[in-house]
């Protein structure tokens, strides 16, 4: 079986670009690159961009980039989706050109949630990333991908069974009490070395929770509470560490609504089933009243 190799970048569509560019670039510290007038990639590394940005007004995740290793690996990955009854599309030389990748099939998970499976990104060795803040040291990305993602499903089950035809491992990582009959359970998928790539399992009106940014360096997320505490930016989920992966992480809400993450330490993926009933410490969840997030997007 053919199956992705990592989350290879994230499209967003935003409600105002200029108030993503400088939360990218001062809240995060990622490198902002102008692409005209109502649009921006974003770098973390020496990758031409890991996300970008268009101000089409829905604040929400437009498109999740998943790697193969090469054309071939995306043939076979064509007729893999055939042969399970998926349907895709081929993208053209120009879509191709605009995601500055060699070439690239686009489908639909389960949930809606836009995808495209690409080989041969664009990568700039001669333009080294510059954040765009200050930082003790890099991203974290390498073969582990830009980070990994919550999104949308459309039940465990389903969801998990459509990332596993991508080739993708992984299951239900968490069972929460949460007072009543049953526990809340998430899972997660992993594609490579990071613990995992894709999560599934908490509701949600916009098509991603969140997005996990990892730093090499465990003051980065120490300054980037700092930072966010300073610009008055809702800490939806209080620092602490995860039981799955051991990242110790915070996350802060950004101009769209949804959640971003930066974290550091995280254990390889162990390829083997476990789940946990709760994290090690901390991450107390103080999500903030509709109104605030709202002024967030607006700001």
């Amino acid at each position: 079986m053919v199956q992705v190799t990592e989350l290879g970048y994230i499209g967003l569509g935003v409600s105002s670009l200029a108030a993503w560019k400088s939360y990218a670039a001062d809240i995060l510290g990622l490198e902002v690159v102008d692409a005209g007038p109502r649009q921006a990639w974003l770098r973390m590394d020496y990758q031409h961009h890991r996300l970008f940005l268009e101000e089409d007004g829905s604040d929400d995740l437009t498109v999740l980039g998943l790697r193969v290793a090469g054309a071939e690996e995306l043939l076979a990955m064509e007729r893999q989706l055939k042969e399970a009854g998926v349907a895709f599309q081929r993208g053209t030389a120009q879509e191709a050109d605009n995601r500055h990748v060699l070439d690239l099939i686009k489908l639909e998970d389960p949930a809606g949630v836009p995808l495209e499976i690409f080989h041969g990104p664009q990568v700039e060795y001669d333009r080294p990333f510059h954040p765009g803040r200050r930082m003790h040291g890099p991203f974290k990305t390498g073969s582990g991908g830009l980070g990994h993602c919550i999104i949308r499903d459309a039940g465990l089950d389903v969801s998990c069974a459509f990332y596993r035809l991508l080739g993708m491992r992984g299951g239900i990582e968490y069972r929460m009490p949460m007072g009543g009959p049953r526990p809340l359970e998430l899972a997660f998928m992993h594609c490579n070395d990071r613990d995992h790539t894709i999560a599934f399992g908490l509701p949600s009106q916009k098509r991603i929770n969140h997005v996990m940014f990892e730093v090499e360096h465990f003051d980065d997320v120490g300054l980037a509470h700092e930072i966010v505490s300073k610009a008055e930016i809702p800490i939806a989920i209080t620092p602490g560490r995860h039981a799955n992966d051991q990242m110790y992480s915070f996350y802060f809400m950004n101009p769209s609504g949804f959640m971003c993450e930066i974290g550091w330490g995280a254990r390889p993926a162990t390829h083997q089933s476990e789940y946990y009933a709760r994290d090690s410490y901390g991450h107390e969840f103080h999500p903030p009243p509709e109104p605030r997030m709202s002024e967030v997007a607006a700001e």
